[in-house]
């Protein structure tokens, strides 16, 4: 469970770079742009400043509103401040969902006894937060992770995968490398290649490359892939007899991309046109079980910087938000 004082307390590194009330919108600028390492020309200079004041004037009315009790969640400037909502987009999504062949599905055992709450990082079942950088990889993240999950699972041994493996060699199922791909693709690409190189011996660059894998560094290998039934309480079963789950997500709003804390619900979350590849890692609520503040734990692939510790908390039992539910899967080993 999250107390919202936990919460508070987790995202401090966020509000280290918050705004003072005193300061003027030129140390405001200043301030973040030391905070990011941010560094521009001249021409480009007052394109970034007039995205990042924009995005600074949502925040704030946001955050006002949220005051006001119409919101669940506070946003919070961060690195991605002096992009336009186009920009983010086009480099930090970049999941292509295909209609290919028909899926295998899982059926969850209907009558397995199921937790009110769950957290696989607790039972070791979770790398470190990653970074996928300026490359719309989110895809290969997720699916790393589902791997990384049933691995642990099988050997009990937690081995960071390759996200840039996948980048740079999936090509033949369908990778399109940092202009995007899909989990599922992913999937059938460890199967078909017979194994997954890891972290170590194939770090991630952020950009594609030749393919490099070598078999003699392969660290995980799969059988196949199941998708999950399209409701949140299939996907909350099989999240709790699985493992950690790929979801694929509309994480395009500027809500979902400056989410600070609390538990995310946006109305304007789409549940059809979905953008983002994202691991599903465990589920629970906020105050009493029955209050209609369930939520899914979800880690995301922008950075530890990225708050909850490069977590988000999304709303669960609220129709389907985001699209959670509309293509979960897991790979089987």
């Amino acid at each position: 469970m999250y107390p919202s004082l936990f919460l508070a307390a987790l995202c401090l590194g966020i509000a280290l770079a918050a705004p003072q009330l005193n300061q003027s919108i030129d140390e405001q600028w200043s301030q973040w742009k030391a905070t990011h390492g941010k560094q521009y020309s001249v021409n480009e200079e007052g394109r970034r400043r007039a995205a990042w004041k924009k995005n600074m004037k949502m925040i704030e009315q946001h955050n006002q509103e949220y005051n006001q009790g119409k919101h669940s969640f506070t946003v919070a400037m961060n690195g991605f401040g002096d992009m336009t909502n186009e920009e983010f987009r086009q480099v930090m999504n970049g999941l292509q969902i295909q209609k290919l062949q028909k899926r295998k599905v899982f059926q969850p055992p209907p009558f397995a006894e199921i937790p009110s709450s769950v957290n696989w990082r607790k039972k070791g079942y979770v790398t470190p937060v990653k970074n996928q950088g300026q490359c719309a990889s989110g895809w290969a993240f997720s699916a790393t992770g589902a791997i990384e999950g049933q691995m642990f699972r099988k050997t009990h041994k937690l081995v960071s995968l390759s996200e840039q493996n996948l980048l740079d060699c999936a090509w033949s199922e369908g990778s399109g490398g940092c202009s995007g791909g899909n989990m599922d693709d992913a999937f059938q690409y460890v199967k078909q290649n017979g194994g997954l190189d890891s972290e170590e011996s194939y770090p991630y660059s952020a950009e594609l490359q030749s393919c490099k894998y070598s078999p003699e560094n392969s660290s995980a290998n799969i059988t196949g892939f199941l998708t999950v039934p399209k409701t949140e309480y299939k996907l909350m079963r099989s999240v709790a007899i699985v493992g950690p789950i790929s979801a694929a997500i509309d994480a395009s709003l500027d809500t979902f991309r400056f989410y600070d804390q609390g538990i995310y619900y946006d109305p304007n979350c789409s549940h059809e046109i979905l953008h983002h590849g994202v691991l599903i890692v465990g589920y629970g609520f906020e105050g009493a079980e029955l209050d209609n503040k369930n939520y899914w734990t979800v880690k995301n692939s922008w950075g530890e910087a990225w708050c909850i510790d490069g977590y988000i908390l999304m709303a669960k039992d609220q129709d389907n938000l985001c699209g959670i539910a509309s293509s979960a899967s897991f790979p089987t080993v």
